[in-house]
């Protein structure tokens, strides 16, 4: 009787070691050899679940990304509330959203020379500047958020606020804290309330 490989399971196998390499190591100790030896298999053999490093990387994205997600909840209000809850998950609150921290710096540095991925990425940015507007303009609409300042400078501003609490995390821990990524965040939502 042939032996039923259960292939799903493999990959996330491979996305296991993978992520574990890029958090001991980063983007440069995840090589293919080594991903294959710490996983149990041949290094061609990896070709059979995943056909480059990038993908196996993006990947790695996906775990990072459903990690981040985990605490986003559209239905968790709407409007200023909405945005709240969306903002809070969006910062690095606990270990294991540092760790996808970690993932997401090394996928971002991948991008910088891969079309596909950096597509992906703006992609997902995408939806999230959306979903940023969405509670803007609920929160215009419930009377909640009534700054002068357009939208779009609002997006902006908090996608670069979250971005850049997850990149301090890692490489300015010194200077950056929770608490202060905690009191710009509340700055600027106390701001959308003010004229």
């Amino acid at each position: 009787m042939p032996k039923l490989i259960d292939h799903d399971q493999r990959r996330e196998h491979i996305i296991d070691v993978t992520w574990a390499l890029i958090v001991e190591g980063g983007i440069e100790a995840a090589t293919m050899r080594e991903i294959a030896a710490k996983a149990g298999f041949a290094n061609g053999a990896l070709k059979h679940y995943f056909p480059s490093k990038a993908k196996i990387v993006e990947g790695t994205f996906d775990r990072a990304m459903r990690i981040v997600g985990a605490g986003l909840n559209t239905e968790q209000g709407r409007g200023l509330a909405g945005l709240r809850a969306l903002s809070i998950a969006a910062i690095p609150r606990d270990e294991a959203a540092v760790t996808a921290g970690r993932v997401l710096m090394a996928y971002w540095e991948m991008s910088l020379a891969n079309e596909e991925m950096r597509d992906r990425y703006e992609a997902f940015l995408a939806d999230w500047r959306g979903l940023i507007l969405r509670y803007l303009a609920e929160g215009r609409a419930d009377g909640d958020i009534v700054t002068a300042t357009p939208d779009e400078v609002l997006v902006d501003e908090l996608v670069l606020l979250t971005a850049g609490a997850n990149i301090m995390t890692l490489v300015g821990r010194r200077f950056t804290t929770l608490e202060l990524v905690e009191r710009h965040l509340d700055d600027f939502l106390g701001r959308l309330e003010r004229r």
